[in-house]
């Protein structure tokens, strides 16, 4: 399958769609238990986790840590597969791509949701088994060397970046994890559930993925707290009425709202003075102060 191919079978919708198929395996983290190996250090953490994968999974993996984010990049082939089955969904809401930003403390919120017709409709594409596994087996690496490095917070990466690339066919996932949700959900502070809404995926088709052993062409950056909310809220929102959580009578604008407030609360971050939420179908904006959109997640 070559990437013309590739782009003829997922579109946007159905590579969301696809890249939620790994989470089942994420949260099966909870019921592990962590490495008591020896604490690794900051400088060591990026081959240590190269080191193991390769040495218990006989797995391949570019790893750098840029500030306080963790890139581990997975290069494969044929990561994607047909169903035998392919799984049932109801099609609610037509969405489309947008982007959120948290800049000079405004938080922009765009979305473009339009109801639809509903209808029954049948998702045939999916990641492969034996890449699920082999993320999973990343995810079990990453957990035992940030858990035992000891209680320095300032060392530990606040979060950890984990690619995985197609580099036959040019397809990624790219998922985003925030350590300390990691950690909640280790020690059953929060639900399954709730920590698969945490986690930002995103995915990407481009020529440069394909033969790329190394991820020479990611950005590895450190990603701020605001990048993540950011993209978080946008990635709720995309749950919420993709998969879809509501029913086709819900007020849009108020389950964008409420996603929005509980998404800062969660994180207790107040590092913002505005919302502004745009609802790119009709046009329609609300800006609101700190106080009123905190408000509203007590409700």
């Amino acid at each position: 399958m070559n990437l013309i191919m590739m782009k003829s079978k997922l579109s946007s919708k159905s590579l969301v769609k696809v890249g939620l198929k790994i989470l089942p395996f994420v949260l099966f983290l909870s019921a592990c238990n962590s490495s008591v190996s020896p604490s690794f250090l900051k400088e060591d953490i990026t081959q240590a986790v190269k080191d193991i994968c390769k040495k218990e999974y006989k797995l391949d993996t570019a790893t750098k840590l840029s500030g306080s984010t963790l890139w581990v990049y997975i290069p494969l082939e044929d990561i994607v597969s047909k169903l035998d089955k392919p799984e049932k969904y109801v099609e609610r809401f037509l969405l489309e791509d947008t982007k959120n930003s948290l800049d000079e403390k405004i938080l922009k919120v765009n979305y473009l949701i339009r109801p639809t017709t509903e209808k029954e409709k049948q998702q045939e594409m999916a990641l492969d088994k034996s890449v699920n596994e082999k993320i999973f087996n990343v995810l079990q690496v990453i957990r035992r060397v940030l858990f035992s490095m000891g209680n320095s917070k300032k060392d530990i990466p606040v979060f950890f970046c984990i690619v995985t690339a197609d580099i036959k066919n040019g397809f990624e996932i790219k998922q985003i994890f925030y350590f300390l949700d990691l950690k909640k959900l280790s020690y059953s502070f929060i639900s399954q559930t709730e920590y698969q809404h945490r986690i930002v995926q995103d995915t990407a088709i481009s020529a440069e993925i394909i033969g790329d052993r190394t991820g020479s062409h990611l950005n590895y950056r450190d990603i701020t707290l605001e990048e993540f909310i950011a993209d978080q809220i946008q990635n709720r929102i995309k749950l919420k009425f993709q998969k879809p959580e509501v029913e086709a009578s819900a007020d849009i604008d108020k389950e964008v709202l409420k996603i929005v407030a509980y998404t800062l609360d969660t994180y207790q971050f107040k590092d913002f003075t505005f919302v502004e939420i745009s609802n790119l179908a009709n046009g329609t904006k609300i800006i609101l102060n700190q106080t009123a959109i905190l408000a509203n997640s007590k409700k």
